[in-house]
């Protein structure tokens, strides 16, 4: 389950190999369910056929495509976002998968056995390849219009260029290696540049996010990857945001049990007389199942040499007295050595000399928030990076001290610095040095 799934690294051997290899999938976790519309709801038959079907544990593909066929009803289902994700057996090559992952991780919480939170483990330590993501625009006939970053960092519309016919054969000319993906180059888009805002699909909703996360659930079989679509960029964010934040701390992805779950969150949006609506919307969180305090405090580091030194001497004298020179001096009001005091120790270093009334820290941001805006910025100065992650680590130990990042000032404080960065960051690459190599030394 912890196996990093590999791609080719050398030149190809093979048709197989030379196109983009993706992993295989073995099924599907959606995260919300499809109903009757308010119209088709007072249809006594599409109900009974509706209620029929989800019992049997048919897609809502499946379903649509009945109601469809049957009673000539198009369009019959509309999604509705619930607090649990929906596992079928239609939904997996091998249907008593789904089963499985019920029976380990599933609740009744009154209306039956469902999925309402359950761990994850990704198979890549890039996250854009544990949850590949673009703008698309589909039609009846499969995708349409889809976006590509190009080398320059733009995003940009791609298309299938048009099938050429061979005159003489009065056919299409057989294409190899699939389609031609060519940038789109019209009326509407004529630089080919990915721009919602001048885009007519996505103003008329027709183009919009859609995206996957892959992942291996854990005790639960099967030579594939299971996927898990959103559509949400909320979501995605949050995600990015959380992974970011395990890279940081652990230098990887893979290996780490995260967890997926549902929560409710106050979400805005812009109605269609152009105004901002709050609206309740369940929304898909990815959580980490691992201690970020003790990882990011440099508890997975080696024990510095004096301490380990001081330790081994007090076993040795009788009366085990001897206090090591990193160790915190007794308080003159009679506070015990090594109690943690407001302002005694390094908590209480702010490196924001340059900071304004402007910089300071919202009372209301929770200490996850502030974690996941320190997480943005240190992806913007590059310390996100698994080569910098470690230096970056000791820099915070040795300026705010163990357990830091599970004391709201100095997360603060560490954010206030970051944000000062943005406009020197040699200078903190240069703390960062001096911190690396003060720790060398001790």
């Amino acid at each position: 389950m912890n196996a990093v799934v590999q791609m080719f690294d050398h030149a190809p051997r093979s048709l197989v190999e030379e196109r983009a290899i993706r992993p295989p999938t073995i099924g599907k976790i959606r995260p919300g369910i499809k109903v009757l519309t308010r119209a088709h709801q007072a249809n006594e038959k599409a109900v009974k056929l509706y209620n029929d079907m989800v019992a049997a544990g048919e897609s809502y593909e499946a379903i649509g495509k009945v109601l469809e066929t049957s009673l000539k009803l198009r369009n019959a289902l509309v999604p509705r976002n619930v607090d649990y994700f929906v596992c079928r057996r239609s939904d997996f090559s091998n249907p008593d998968t789904a089963d499985e992952i019920l029976r380990l991780y599933g609740e009744d919480r009154g209306h039956g056995l469902r999925l309402y939170r359950f761990p994850i483990m990704f198979a890549f330590d890039d996250w854009l390849r544990n949850v590949p993501n673009q703008m698309a625009a589909y039609t009846t006939a499969g995708r349409q219009y889809f976006s590509e970053y190009d080398r320059d960092g733009k995003r940009y519309c791609k298309t299938y260029a048009p099938v050429e016919r061979n005159a003489r054969a009065q056919r299409v000319r057989r294409s190899f290696g699939g389609r031609l993906v060519v940038h789109r180059q019209d009326d509407d888009i004529p630089d080919g540049v990915c721009d919602p805002h001048v885009c007519p699909q996505y103003q008329d909703r027709k183009c919009n996010l859609t995206a996957n996360f892959l992942f291996a659930v854990p005790d639960v079989k099967g030579l594939g990857l299971i996927e898990l679509p959103t559509n949400s960029i909320y979501v995605l964010q949050k995600a990015y945001s959380a992974m970011q934040t395990v890279a940081l701390a652990r230098g990887r992805l893979t290996g780490t049990r995260f967890w997926l779950s549902k929560k409710e969150f106050d979400i805005t949006r812009i109605d269609d007389n152009g105004l901002a609506v709050r609206q309740k919307q369940m929304l898909t969180v990815l959580d980490a199942d691992i201690d970020l305090g003790a990882l990011l405090d440099g508890a997975d580091e080696a024990q510095p040499a004096l301490d380990a030194a001081s330790r081994s001497v007090a076993l040795l004298e009788s009366d085990g007295t001897v206090r090591s020179a990193a160790d915190p001096v007794a308080q003159s009001d009679g506070q015990p050595a090594g109690s943690e005091q407001p302002g005694a120790d390094a908590s209480s270093v702010i490196h924001d000399e340059g900071g304004h009334d402007d910089d300071s820290p919202d009372p209301d941001e929770t200490l996850e928030d502030k974690r996941h805006r320190m997480s943005d910025l240190l992806h913007r100065l590059g310390l996100s990076q698994p080569e910098r992650q470690n230096g970056f680590r000791k820099y915070a130990h040795q300026t705010y001290g163990r357990g830091w990042i599970e004391r709201i000032a100095d997360v603060d404080a560490m954010n206030a610095r970051l944000k000062n960065a943005l406009d020197d960051p040699a200078s903190l690459d240069v703390e960062i040095q001096d911190a690396i190599a003060q720790a060398a030394y001790v």
